[in-house]
């Protein structure tokens, strides 16, 4: 009777993948749900070993930072499970800018319509994010280059305050040469590693360690149009095309803090 219960227990678990994958990483992106011009960027920006890298688990309580327009979020939204839970930290409900009140609008349309979603919040970017030291990472990816200056400076110390003792912040960006000057990093999209780490510092974090998961050694970071030269972007659009689609997305930092 012992060994036909646990069969019937194989089979009922079985019969049900959802189940047997609803936490797991490697399902939450392989997951149909997924947009497929999102899948196919998987190779650049390698969301298992990131997301791996940042010790993320189902059930943690994360803030994504400007999700723009959901590529990570459709992984953790799937992938965070009760009592996880994600926070969309998108531009503004009352932007004055036209592209950040559309793509407000577009994310929370987003949200709305798919059930995976249930578990998600949005929130304001320049908000506190959330209850102070309630939440277990804060995260960001590609969006340093968006906020060099005091904004930069409000995010971090919102983050900060956010994080429980010992959480996680974990940072993407696009990694500029040494020695890049702030006005060149604005003109460019890249940012130095030196410097993220600095502004992180200034606002308590401790630097922990870094990955090259997402670095790409075939990115000169001297283009016209700075990194939106490069795809998904390419700015240029036929000009020199086949040239910028074999160097692929640009060359990325991934630094992992800890409060």
């Amino acid at each position: 009777m012992k060994n036909l219960s646990k069969l019937v227990s194989l089979l009922i678990f079985l019969s049900f993948p959802s189940i047997a994958t609803s936490h797991d990483l490697q399902a939450a992106i392989d997951s149909e749900d997924r947009t497929p011009k999102n899948v196919i960027r998987d190779e650049f920006r390698n969301p298992y070993e990131t997301l791996s890298f940042f010790e993320i688990k189902p059930h943690m309580k994360v803030v994504e930072l400007s999700p723009g327009g959901g590529w990570y979020s459709e992984i953790l939204a799937n992938y965070l499970h009760d009592p996880g839970l994600l926070i969309a930290a998108h531009f503004d409900k009352d932007s004055q800018g036209a592209y950040f009140k559309k793509s407000r609008t577009s994310f929370e349309k987003k949200v709305a319509e798919d059930s995976m979603y249930d578990n998600v919040e949005i929130v304001d970017l320049s908000s506190n994010l959330a209850d102070e030291g309630s939440v277990d990472a804060v995260l960001t990816f590609r969006n340093l280059h968006n906020w060099l200056g005091p904004q930069m400076d409000s995010i971090f110390a919102n983050s900060y305050k956010a994080l429980k003792p010992g959480g996680i912040f974990g940072i993407v960006e696009h990694r500029a040469k040494p020695g890049t000057s702030l006005e060149q990093m604005k003109k460019s999209g890249y940012v130095t590693e030196a410097h993220a780490i600095e502004i992180a510092e200034k606002h308590g974090f401790k630097f922990i360690t870094k990955s090259e998961h997402n670095a790409n050694p075939k990115d000169t970071k001297d283009y016209p149009r700075g990194v939106w030269t490069l795809p998904p972007n390419l700015r240029l659009k036929e000009l020199d095309r086949d040239k910028y689609l074999a160097i692929g997305e640009s060359d990325r930092m991934t630094l992992l803090f800890m409060k």
